[in-house]
């Protein structure tokens, strides 16, 4: 088991662990544990290939090279996924994956605050060849301090550990909302593949197609348990945080496909973590497949958590997917 995801215990959303102490969640990103080294890299990137996969880890600065042609400012993390398999992006290449979107409380706020993350500056940190590290100083408005590792393990799949600090009462309904958005590129199919049931149902599990008829409608998905509310201003603009759909799923993880490929996101079950999915997040024809996570009865200085994986691989079938991505599922205890 990677020693990452051995160390991590992190259970920051369940009610009778919410008062656990930040100093001892194990200290996994430079933000906490300031024994790492690191490089600080001043370029706005940095490459990592590891089997079959090549992954560009990319700050929120513009980007128009060979590498990454005519990436815009404000879109952070996988600037580029490739794979032996198929060599074009599978991300929109204009922006990104596992891109950290918003920083949010419910309440409405210029679009500037809605999308934080994209505007404060980010420092790139290479810790060794396999990963790399977006650090960023507590946010202007928010005051949260963070620090995203993208991590390339043996087989190619990544894993991404979130540490963040909340510094201000800023907050206005008690909670920090998060969010991070992958933009596809004109896959064939815009949905997502999940195993849950519907809502309201009290047994089976199955497979279930995600479609949402259009941005912010039947967008995110809780989880079977999850039956957490979060207080919001009425007119609140990002339609795909609140807006629910009509299912439930039942194991923590998800898969879309675009030509050939598929993405899986695992995550672990603690996180309590919400899928979201746009049918045009990313432009027509350019579906966002998302996840958000929310901390309840936040506190100052407070070390926050989250730990998840993605897997790159080419699709057969339901069945394939399962075998293939087990022994991360069973790492992240994700079933």
């Amino acid at each position: 088991m990677n020693r990452y995801v051995a160390a991590c215990v992190i259970l920051l959303s369940i009610p009778h662990v919410l008062n656990i102490h930040a100093e001892e969640l194990p200290r996994l990103t430079s933000l906490s544990n300031k024994a790492i080294s690191y490089s600080q890299i001043e370029t706005p990137y940095v490459v990592m290939k590891r089997g079959v996969v090549e992954a560009v880890v990319v700050d929120n600065r513009a980007v128009d090279d060979d590498v990454l042609p005519k990436h815009r400012a404000g879109y952070s993390g996988i600037g580029s996924l490739r794979h032996a398999e198929r060599r074009a992006n599978l991300f929109v290449p204009s922006v990104a994956g596992l891109n950290f979107e918003h920083i949010h409380d419910g309440t409405v706020q210029d679009r500037k605050v809605l999308f934080e993350p994209r505007n404060a500056p980010m420092l790139l940190r290479k810790v060794d060849r396999h990963t790399v590290e977006l650090y960023q100083a507590p946010t202007p408005h928010y005051g949260l301090e963070s620090c995203q590792r993208y991590h390339i393990l043996e087989d190619g799949t990544l894993e991404l550990t979130i540490e963040c600090i909340p510094h201000r009462k800023t907050f206005a309904n008690g909670y920090i909302g998060l969010f991070w958005a992958s933009y596809i590129h004109q896959p064939q199919s815009l949905d997502i593949h999940f195993m849950g049931r519907e809502t309201g149902s009290k047994s089976g599990s199955h497979w279930i197609r995600g479609v949402t008829p259009r941005h912010g409608e039947l967008s995110t998905h809780l989880g079977l348990d999850d039956n957490r509310t979060f207080v919001h201003d009425e007119k609140f603009p990002l339609t795909l945080v609140f807006n629910r759909s009509n299912y439930r799923y039942t194991e923590s993880w998800y898969y879309g496909v675009s030509h050939g490929m598929a993405l899986v996101m695992i995550f672990r079950p603690q996180d309590s973590i919400r899928m979201a999915q746009s049918p045009s997040g990313g432009g027509n024809g350019n579906p966002a497949w998302d996840f958000q996570c929310f901390f309840s009865d936040y506190q100052l200085g407070h070390r926050y958590q989250i730990i998840m994986r993605a897997m790159y691989i080419p699709y057969e079938s339901h069945e394939q997917i399962e075998r293939l991505s087990a022994s991360h599922r069973k790492a992240l205890g994700a079933k």
